[in-house]
């Protein structure tokens, strides 16, 4: 389990007392709260007056074996993972419990290693299960700016700082990798703020070829051009009293940026072949997936103009690194496209949300949109399961409790995946330690002492 994570309530159920002492000081090592009993019976009395997050017992008990007590509890505790330890010679007996409902099965002589990690899966997976029913329940409640919903923490953080730019006038530069959302924050802000009667303009800077852009924001008289036949308002007109949001504004060629910049400056735009000048009053949002600040260093992009718009700065972090967003939104995907296409489909399985977990989402929130879209076109249950899902995210790779990897990964000592991870986080959130240590669970001064001993200083 993680570091953030509680500490798992493991019962033990095996008739014989050194067996139970030994696994239960194994696991209390390992920082699971154990409660032991050596019958069946009294482990349904501990599960009936408490809460446990896994059951652990011996197939050969006195009275209530282990597979009707593993059947027991799947009937009446359907989340309760069983692990059921079988002797060499009953392997068979073992694979009928787990079609039974267990979760897992481990042979004697057990490894505790092994019975560790079995113990960590189940409760994993008892946790996910109740995380996505949680989901459910959180979706219309989540905290959100606009039509952005989140629960985690370095999203609550950006929302605090949308909530008090949004009342402003001034100039926001929004910044991110493709499909974080940048097209709702921008919308979120002029909705919520003082220029929320006006209208909202949108034009993808990108999108639009280099000979149309100019005439695009800033229109064109009769004639100007070839097929210029009437006159026409650019966009900074049409947005006059609202706000004009300019997406992938770094893909401006230079031949535009000085127009840009001097329509910002001054509050006015010169039609394409006209001599007249045009009042507007528009709040400008941009927003682009580069480094402008570099590109600007490097003569790339006009710093003036960076500085222009870039009086205040949000950066939107990826999708990989807003932790349990990502099952948030895929069930507030999954019901908005089941009422589309009158779906019954309620929830996303575990083993599904498992998977969504794991898969790093380049294309981020856009792409997990899109999966969550197929998944219920495609889905033929009340529920999201793994078939249901694309095969790039069908196919991650998942830890097993056997330990087994694929034969063509390098197998690598445990503190350098660990290495490789805590680096991989900082990554993605850009340098920033406060939130990369949220992410990871721990306290900055432990992230801190890693990085020294990585010789990450920056």
């Amino acid at each position: 389990m993680s570091p953030s994570d509680p500490a798992a309530r493991v019962l033990l159920v095996d008739d014989d007392v050194h067996t139970c002492r030994l696994f239960a000081a194994e696991l209390r090592a390992r920082g699971a709260e154990v409660v032991w009993k050596t019958s069946s019976a009294d482990a349904l009395a501990v599960l009936a007056a408490d809460e446990m997050d896994v059951v652990v017992a011996d197939i050969e008990m006195q009275g209530m074996n282990g597979l009707e007590l593993c059947q027991h509890v799947v009937e009446r505790w359907p989340d309760l993972p069983v692990v059921i330890v079988t002797a060499h010679n009953d392997v068979e007996r073992a694979v009928g419990a787990v079609r039974a409902g267990a979760f897992d099965f481990i042979a004697k002589p057990a490894d505790l290693d092994l019975v560790g990690v079995s113990i960590d899966r189940a409760v994993g997976h008892r946790r996910l299960r109740q995380e996505v029913r949680r989901l459910r329940r959180a979706v219309a409640d989540a905290h959100g700016f606009g039509s952005l919903r989140y629960e985690s923490e370095i999203m609550r953080n950006l929302g605090r700082l949308l909530s008090r730019i949004a009342e402003t006038d001034a100039s926001v530069l929004i910044t991110g990798e493709s499909g974080t959302g940048k097209e709702l924050i921008a919308r979120g802000l002029h909705d919520a703020g003082p220029r929320r009667s006006g209208p909202f303009v949108a034009l993808n800077c990108a999108a639009v070829p280099e000979p149309l852009l100019e005439s695009e924001l800033f229109g064109h008289v009769r004639g100007a051009f070839t097929d210029a036949h009437a006159s026409r308002h650019g966009l900074f007109v049409q947005a006059h009293g609202g706000t004009l949001f300019l997406d992938e504004v770094g893909d401006l060629s230079p031949h535009l940026q000085p127009k840009l910049l001097r329509a910002l400056q001054e509050r006015t735009v010169r039609p394409v072949g006209g001599d007249r000048t045009i009042a507007c009053d528009v709040r400008i949002i941009a927003a682009t997936n580069q480094h402008l600040e570099a590109a600007a260093i490097q003569g790339h992009f006009r710093q003036d103009l960076y500085f222009r718009l870039n009086v205040i700065h949000v950066e939107v972090p990826p999708l990989r690194a807003r932790g349990r967003d990502i099952l948030l939104l895929a069930q507030a995907f999954l019901e908005q496209y089941a009422k589309q296409v009158g779906n019954p489909i309620k929830a996303i399985a575990p083993a599904a949300a498992e998977r969504l977990l794991a898969y790093r989402w380049p294309g981020n929130v856009r792409e997990l949109q899109n999966c969550m879209e197929r998944a219920v076109t495609l889905a033929a249950r009340d529920g999201i399961g793994i078939d249901d899902l694309p095969e790039r995210i069908r196919n991650g790779e998942l830890a097993s409790a056997s330990g087994n990897e694929r034969s063509d990964v390098p197998l690598v000592p445990l503190d350098e995946i660990e290495r490789r991870h805590v680096l991989r986080v900082l990554d993605a959130v850009r340098g920033n330690r406060t939130n990369a240590a949220e992410i990871l669970g721990l306290d900055r001064k432990t992230l801190y002492r890693k990085l020294r001993r990585y010789g990450h200083t920056r």
